[in-house]
C-alpha cells in the first residue's frame, strides 16, 4: 500500500472552494469536541472543556485545532510528527491508532494521553485525526510534591492502542492496573477514541465529496493566507529588540525563592524571534514542562499580536516566528525532571513576551493576568458509597490585564487554559461532599489605571466530610504587572479554616495534603489584572460606577484614583478636583501616582 503518492498541490482552488473547505474543516473539528464531552466520563473533560481535537496534514502540521487550550497548540502536531518518525510511514495503517502519554513528547503532564488515527483515502496517507484530553488520574502519588516523573503516574510510550481496528486489549489490562479509578479512565479513553474516529470519518468525507486535490490545494491555501496576515502584522511591529523579566513565586520545594522568566524579542521586518535562552533552568519541583510547550508560548503569544482572529488555527501563522530554546529549562524540561503542574510556569512566559513588546506596541499590548488555574485538587472517602473520590475544582478564574483602549475581562479563565470553563456549583455539591459557601467577585483586586484591570474571586469550599486538599497556585507574591503607569493587582492567594479558625499566613499558596474535616473550609482567592495608565486619568464617573458595582471600594476610589463621592455614591466634582490637583505621594526619593501597593 503506497502512502507516498502525492496529489497535484500547486492547482489553485477557487475562493468558494476553499471557504467551504476551510469551515468543513472547523466543522470536524467541532463535531469531534462535541462527541468527546457527551461521552467522557469526568467532569474535567465534559465541564471544564480539559482537552483540545485536531486535524493534521500527513506530515504532522496543523490543518484545525478546535478551540481549546491554546498550549496544545505545538504539543500535539509534535506528538504526530514523533509518532510517524517512531513507525515509520509504512508501518501506519488503516484502522490504526496510536498513543501515548509521554510527558517529554506532549511537553506537559502524564494526564494528557494523547490518541492519533491516520486518515486513508484511496489507499493512501492523507491526514490524522488527534485528541489530547486530561485524565483525572493516571496513579501516581497524591497531592505531594514530585520530584521525578516516575512518581507522577503510569508512563504509556508511543505505540499502537488499536493496529489496523483490533484494540490492544493488553495495553487496556495495563492500564486499568495503574489507576486508581479504572471505570473512568476507560471511560474518558472510550471518549477520546469517540472523537478521532469521529474526526476520521468527517475528514474522509470531505475528500471523497470535494476530492484530494481540491481539499489539499485548499488547506495549503489557507496556510498561505494565514501566513500572508502574519507577515503582515508583524511588519506593523516596529523594528527592535525588546526586553522584559518576570518571576515565578517558588517551585513548591525551596519556597521563596524566586524563579526568573526572562525573554528577548527581535523583530526584523515581517519576521519574529523569541529568545527564550534566559528563562529559568528546569527546577526541583513539578513545574517544569516539555520543549513543544516552550514553543507554544512563543506561538500563542505570536498569534494573539497578529492572527487572533485567523481561523481555523493552523501552522501556516507561524511560518515567519522563530524560536530559539535551549533544552533544560522549566519550558523545555529533560527527562526525568518533573512536569505535573506543567501549565503553571508558560502562562507567565507569554505575559512576560507582552510585556517586552508593550514599549514597541502599546495599543496592542495587554497588562499582566492572574496567570494561574487557582486550582486546588481534594481527593477523600464518599460518605454516599464509601468509594475514593478525586476532583480538581475549578479553574477559579480571575483577572485579565487592562489594554490601552479598554478595561480587563473580569474572573476569566487564564491565557493557558483558553475555552475551559470552571465548575459549576451544581455539579459539584450533587457529586461530592462539599458545601460552596461562596463564590463572588474579589472587590479592590484590579489593577488601577486609565483602564482598570480585570477582577479577581473569591471561593469558599466547606467539607461536608473529611478530604484532603492540595494546591499549587503561584503569582502570590509576584503580582500581575502594570503598563504605562497602570498599577500592580491583587496576586493570588489562599486561606483554610480549621475548627473555625482562618488561617492566612501562608508563606505562598501550595499546601500539600491538608486533612480538612467536616465544617473546615478552604478559601482561594484569584488575583486581578494589572491596570493600564495613570489611574488620574481614569473617568470620574466610571470610578463611581466601579464602587457602585462593588468592583472598587469607596478607600480605593478616593486614594488612588482621587475621586470623592457624595453619600448617594455620586461624584462630588469640587472634592474631586481638589485630590486630583493635589501633589502626588512622594516615596523613597521618587514621586508616585498613588500610595498603594495594590493590596
Amino acid at each position: 500500500m503506497s502512502t507516498n503518492q502525492t496529489s497535484n498541490v500547486n492547482v489553485a482552488i477557487d475562493p468558494i472552494t476553499v471557504e467551504i473547505i476551510r469551515n468543513g474543516l472547523y466543522a470536524v473539528t467541532e463535531e469531534m469536541k462535541t462527541n468527546l464531552t457527551r461521552t467522557a466520563y469526568n467532569l474535567i473533560i465534559y465541564e471544564a472543556l480539559d482537552f483540545t481535537v485536531g486535524l493534521f496534514t500527513k506530515e504532522g502540521d496543523t490543518v484545525s485545532i478546535g478551540l481549546g487550550l491554546p498550549m496544545f497548540i505545538r504539543g500535539m502536531s509534535e506528538t504526530v510528527k514523533a509518532k510517524i518518525r517512531h513507525f515509520g510511514y509504512e508501518n501506519i495503517l488503516p484502522g490504526d491508532i496510536l498513543v501515548t502519554n509521554d510527558a517529554y513528547t506532549t511537553g506537559s503532564h502524564l494526564n494528557h494521553f494523547t490518541f492519533t488515527m491516520p486518515v486513508f483515502h484511496e489507499g493512501r496517507l492523507e491526514g490524522f485525526t488527534c485528541c489530547m484530553a486530561h485524565w483525572l488520574d493516571v496513579g501516581g502519588t497524591l497531592g505531594n510534591v514530585t520530584t521525578d516523573i516516575f512518581s507522577e503516574g503510569i508512563q504509556i510510550p508511543i505505540m499502537k492502542y488499536q493496529r489496523e481496528g483490533v484494540v490492544n486489549q493488553d495495553l487496556i489490562d495495563i492500564i486499568a492496573m495503574n489507576v486508581r479509578l479504572a471505570e473512568r479512565a476507560l471511560g474518558d479513553l472510550r471518549a477520546q477514541i469517540t472523537a478521532i474516529t469521529t474526526g476520521e470519518r468527517r475528514y474522509s468525507e470531505l475528500l471523497q465529496r470535494y476530492g484530494v486535490d481540491a481539499v489539499n490545494g485548499s488547506i495549503r491555501q489557507i496556510m498561505d493566507s494565514s501566513e500572508a496576515v502574519a507577515r503582515k502584522n508583524t511588519l506593523s511591529i516596529p523594528d527592535g529588540v525588546y526586553e522584559a523579566e518576570s518571576f515565578m513565586d517558588d517551585d513548591g520545594l525551596d519556597i521563596g525563592k524566586r524563579i526568573p522568566i526572562r525573554v528577548k524579542v527581535t523583530v526584523t521586518g515581517e519576521e519574529m524571534t523569541v529568545d527564550l535562552s534566559d528563562v529559568s533552568k528546569q527546577v526541583r519541583g513539578f513545574y517544569n514542562s516539555g520543549f513543544t510547550t516552550g514553543i507554544a508560548c512563543a506561538q500563542v503569544a505570536y498569534k494573539c499580536l497578529t492572527t487572533p482572529t485567523d481561523y481555523p488555527v493552523n501552522d501556516g501563522s507561524f511560518r515567519p516566528l522563530k524560536v530559539i530554546m535551549p533544552m533544560g529549562t522549566v519550558i523545555s524540561a529533560e527527562r526525568p525532571y518533573p512536569m505535573r503542574v506543567w501549565m503553571t510556569f508558560p502562562m507567565t512566559v507569554i505575559d512576560t513576551i507582552f510585556k517586552a513588546l508593550a514599549p514597541a506596541i502599546p495599543h496592542r499590548s495587554i497588562a499582566g493576568h492572574h496567570a494561574d488555574l487557582v486550582f486546588p485538587n481534594i481527593h477523600g472517602i464518599s460518605p454516599e458509597d464509601g468509594r475514593l473520590f478525586i476532583v480538581g475544582i475549578g479553574p477559579l478564574g480571575g483577572g485579565w490585564g487592562a489594554k490601552s483602549g479598554e478595561d480587563g475581562v473580569s474572573v476569566t479563565v487564564c491565557i493557558n487554559d483558553g475555552d475551559t470553563h470552571n465548575s459549576p456549583t451544581e455539579q459539584l455539591e450533587a457529586k461530592y461532599p462539599v458545601l460552596v459557601e461562596k463564590y463572588e467577585i474579589r472587590q479592590d483586586s484590579a489593577g488601577a489605571g486609565r483602564q482598570r484591570g480585570g477582577l479577581g474571586a473569591e471561593m469558599v469550599v466547606q467539607a461536608l466530610s473529611p478530604f484532603t486538599v492540595t494546591t499549587r497556585i503561584d503569582r502570590v507574591h509576584c503580582k500581575p504587572w502594570g503598563l504605562e503607569g497602570g498599577t500592580d493587582a491583587m496576586g493570588n492567594g489562599l486561606a483554610v479554616r480549621h475548627k473555625g479558625e482562618w488561617k492566612t499566613d501562608h508563606l505562598n499558596a501550595k499546601i500539600f495534603n491538608v486533612r480538612l474535616e467536616r465544617g473546615d473550609a478552604y478559601k482561594m482567592l484569584s488575583g486581578g489584572g494589572g491596570g493600564f495608565g495613570d489611574p488620574l486619568e481614569r473617568d470620574a464617573e466610571l470610578v463611581a460606577e466601579d464602587v457602585r458595582e462593588g468592583y472598587v471600594s469607596a478607600g480605593v476610589a478616593r486614594e488612588v484614583y482621587r475621586v470623592a463621592l457624595d453619600s448617594q455614591g455620586r461624584v462630588a466634582q469640587e472634592a474631586t478636583n481638589a485630590l486630583r490637583s493635589s501633589p502626588r505621594s512622594v516615596r523613597n526619593g521618587t514621586t508616585d501616582t498613588l500610595a498603594w501597593d495594590g493590596q
